[in-house]
């Protein structure tokens, strides 16, 4: 049971009460339905709930932008909620202003999640509590399990270096974490703002409503419900799984699939061999997953229009598939295969001008240096993909942390 179902129960008749007594904000999203398929915004109001201002992270409330695309403000009509975009044509855009939260005194987060580093909504979130702290509003973070599993042994990806924080990474954590939203949220807060376990809570500035039921260990695929995609390229559990690795791409001029019933499944360019490909990447031998030479047609992003020829990426075995492993290889053999044609893109990503995307992606520019140097896949790996041996302590903690905090 998550957090949004947990609402309806007899144990959290107090929160009910002093939700319909508050004056609220909630920051929400389509996909972000109960195990009954209803929107978060319909069971509040089923509860009695209105809330003053509803803001909505990167893709709006309905999930229709496309990435990096800016979602405009919906003006409130009579008896509805204005909808506050937090995703605009600016870094400023990002945090509600603290003259919105004038006249609120709670805020409600509930967004799904796909637990990598780059997945901007849980960074939303981090700015919308910040931003409520500063208030004097208290934050409801009500909680989601990981689709990817909670297991300390599925975590890959180093932090980010000093000087890489992004809206793609706004605290350092490995890419693949193994934390819920609240975690990731109440770990921040511990580790960068100074919040302490006295802080959290009912009386303190943010409480969570945690999930019932969650065995950490367990993915997406043991929900016993449907997978209801956050954003418009992420349409399956699976590629939510493959995603921590397939992100990297965005950084690269391969498609990722976006403009194809594949996004984050399939991968290539007009310049790759797709035999030559497949075959280098079987000659990999990676754990959990099978390759097949594919080529596609994009109909919007790059290359739109024109033939890819690549491989498509079929998880074969989720608890032994390395998906920051698997794309790092893939990307070797990019270079290797088609030197003269693999590039890094240098246009502006996700509000930032003076990192290249993939450096802010990767966590420091070590990663391209070395694949631009000629590093064969094994070196990359060992660079990028190594965990801090403190992780499986700061898991516990995080948990820790959201049990302090119920609601």
């Amino acid at each position: 049971m998550w957090g949004i179902d947990r609402l309806n129960t007899g144990h959290l008749s107090g929160l009910r009460k002093r939700l319909r007594n508050a004056s609220c904000a909630v920051l929400t999203h389509g996909a972000a339905v109960d195990r009954k398929g209803r929107q978060s915004l319909e069971v509040l109001a089923d509860l009695g709930v209105e809330p003053r201002i509803v803001f909505t992270p990167e893709h709006g409330l309905h999930g229709v932008a496309q990435a990096e695309e800016a979602v405009p403000h919906e003006e409130g009509q009579a008896g509805q909620s204005a909808v506050v975009s937090l995703y605009g044509t600016s870094k400023e855009s990002l945090a509600p202003r603290l003259e919105q939260f004038e006249g609120v005194s709670t805020l409600v987060i509930d967004l799904v999640d796909v637990g990598a580093r780059y997945y901007t909504y849980v960074w939303t979130a981090l700015l919308a509590v910040r931003a409520a702290r500063a208030a004097g509003v208290h934050t409801v973070i009500l909680d989601r399990p990981n689709p990817l599993s909670g297991s300390p042994d599925l975590v890959e990806g180093a932090p980010q270096q000093d000087g890489f924080m992004s809206f793609v990474g706004l605290a350092p954590i490995p890419v693949r974490h193994s934390m819920t939203l609240a975690e990731v949220l109440l770990h921040t807060l511990s580790h960068e703002d100074g919040v302490t376990p006295g802080d959290l809570g009912p009386d303190g500035s943010v409480s969570v409503v945690s999930c019932w039921g969650w065995e950490r260990l367990r993915d997406a695929s043991a929900w016993g419900r449907p997978f209801v995609p956050p954003s418009p390229n992420m349409p399956s559990a699976e590629t939510a799984l493959i995603y921590p690795g397939g992100c990297l791409v965005e950084g690269t001029n391969l498609s990722e699939g976006r403009g194809t019933t594949l996004p984050f499944r399939v991968y290539g360019a007009p310049f790759v061999d797709e035999q030559q490909l497949t075959l280098a990447l079987r000659n990999a031998h990676l754990p959990g997953v099978l390759f097949r030479p594919v080529r596609f047609k994009p109909c919007f992003d790059k290359h739109a229009g024109t033939v890819c020829k690549g491989v498509m990426v079929h998880v074969s075995d989720a608890r032994s598939f390395r998906p920051l492993q698997t794309l790092l290889t893939l990307l070797c053999a990019v270079k290797h295969l088609a030197p003269s044609d693999f590039e890094f893109l240098t246009r502006a990503y996700e509000f930032e001008h003076e990192r290249v995307a993939f450096d802010l992606l990767t966590g420091s520019s070590a990663a391209r240096e070395a694949i631009l140097g000629g590093a064969d896949a094994n070196a990359l790996i060992e660079l990028v993909c190594p965990v801090p041996s403190t992780w499986s302590e700061r898991l516990r903690e995080a948990e820790a942390l959201v049990q302090a905090a119920q609601a």
